[in-house]
């Protein structure tokens, strides 16, 4: 099978998987942002997407419990704070970020010294 094949049909299955619970949700909840509480009709809800609470696309559960709609930039928002918080998990596991070495104002209150000297 050729990737583009396999390309099509992977965006097709999803296509089909996410409009499936996009539909339900959408008749569930009322069109509004859940975190930016905006409110969505006609043609901007296509800007109102479905987060999934536990991160897990699979997780679909008819009562609709692992859903939330998110305008398209608290959607963002959302996912770019897991990988955030994936890269502090690391640092506070050992693999520390560089020392910092600059200090700015180290110099300041012999400055202050000197200038209450004068």
């Amino acid at each position: 099978m050729s990737t583009s094949k396999l390309d099509q049909i992977l965006a097709h299955h999803y296509k089909e998987r996410e409009s499936g619970y996009r539909h339900k949700a959408l008749k569930m909840y009322p069109h509004i942002c859940g975190r930016c509480s905006r409110e969505f009709s006609g043609k901007g809800l296509s800007e109102l997407t479905v987060h999934h609470r536990d991160h897990n696309h699979d997780n679909n559960p008819s009562d609709g419990s692992n859903w939330e709609l998110l305008c398209l930039y608290c959607h963002d928002n959302e996912h770019q704070r897991q990988v955030d918080q994936h890269y502090q998990k690391e640092e506070l596991a050992g693999k520390k970020s560089p020392q910092q070495t600059f200090k700015g104002l180290s110099g300041l209150a012999d400055l202050l010294k000197k200038k209450d000297n004068q």
